[in-house]
């Protein structure tokens, strides 16, 4: 019997609740169109505002030993982007535009994802365009040290080959010197033997002088043909080994500085851009303020409803 007592109650209450509500349906349905016409007038006149994303690929260069290195930290260029760009311009009460993040791309190696917010895409791009050129200039003095590193040491190598040239020019010299003695000893040579053969036998002073002048021409000849030999050694190993070891490094540094090993920091494809504005969301403020002025144009119903019950149970 008392869960039936309770159950007729709970009906009675619903019905009241449903019937308080149709009776003042007309002001549930003003209230409603009331805040609705003020989100649209309110999405009417608010600025609209635009958004502009990119992506900024970190420029990178290519060393002697073939190992690509990054030209910046990225966690710290990122963060000197945010503080100059993002922390410094909070205080900025009129701002028509602002960069609204900048982060490292996620599952991406040197990349940072820059986003930019304005009253018209212009202004968006402009912004996105100020990093950039930042990047690209900070970037580019760090490159140009390299290059300009890289051309020092191709003077440099241009200079000792110069110096190696030269001293096979005086190698050369020596040669063609000791090759001229080798030519005289052995002309000499040819001169003490014809002697020997006419020397009298009876005469052994003579054919002693003579053997000794052999002996000492001899040894002049093997002497100058060994320094011959130590100097085409030497000019072998400066032509075939020195100088080609430093024209090896020097195409080397030469093709560092072309555009494919050293690039700077640059936009990844374009700056993306929308003809729509990302805010306000029109559709979304004015259906949610439908929403809101509907449960809440019912909440006053039942305020209303409880202050009178209060005022009932009190006369």
């Amino acid at each position: 019997m008392q869960e039936q007592k309770y159950i007729q109650e709970d009906e009675i209450d619903l019905r009241e609740i449903f019937k308080s509500i149709f009776e003042r349906k007309y002001f549930i349905l003003i209230f409603t169109l009331m805040i609705t016409i003020l989100a649209i007038i309110y999405v009417s006149i608010k600025t609209p505002i635009y958004e502009a994303k990119a992506v900024i690929e970190i420029g990178s260069y290519k060393t002697e030993s073939d190992e690509v290195r990054v030209v910046d930290n990225l966690n710290e260029f990122s963060k000197k982007l945010s503080t100059i760009f993002i922390d410094l311009r909070k205080d900025d009460i009129e701002k028509e535009s602002e960069i609204t993040n900048i982060s490292i791309s996620k599952g991406m190696k040197n990349y940072i994802e820059i986003s930019s917010q304005a009253i018209s895409n212009d202004l968006a791009l402009k912004e996105i365009e100020a990093v950039l050129s930042f990047t690209k200039d900070e970037h580019g003095k760090f490159l140009n040290d390299i290059k300009e590193k890289n051309k020092i040491q191709i003077s440099n190598i241009d200079n000792s080959v110069k110096n190696l040239q030269e001293q096979i020019v005086n190698i050369d010299r020596k040669i063609e010197l000791y090759e001229k003695n080798v030519i005289n000893l052995e002309e000499q040579m040819k001169f003490v033997l014809e002697s020997l053969k006419n020397i009298n036998s009876l005469d052994p002073s003579i054919a002693a002088l003579k053997s000794m002048e052999k002996r000492d021409i001899s040894n002049d000849i093997i002497s100058n043909k060994s320094q011959l030999f130590d100097l085409m050694i030497k000019k072998e190993s400066i032509s075939n080994l020195e100088i080609n070891k430093l024209i090896e490094r020097k195409k080397i540094l030469e093709s560092l500085t072309l555009d494919y090993n050293i690039k700077n920091s640059d936009i990844v494809g374009k700056i993306q851009i929308n003809d729509y504005p990302v805010k306000p969301k029109k559709t979304l403020v004015v259906v949610v303020s439908f929403v809101t002025g509907f449960i809440l144009s019912i909440f006053i119903i039942f305020f209303m409803q409880f202050i009178q019950g209060l005022k009932k149970e009190e006369n």
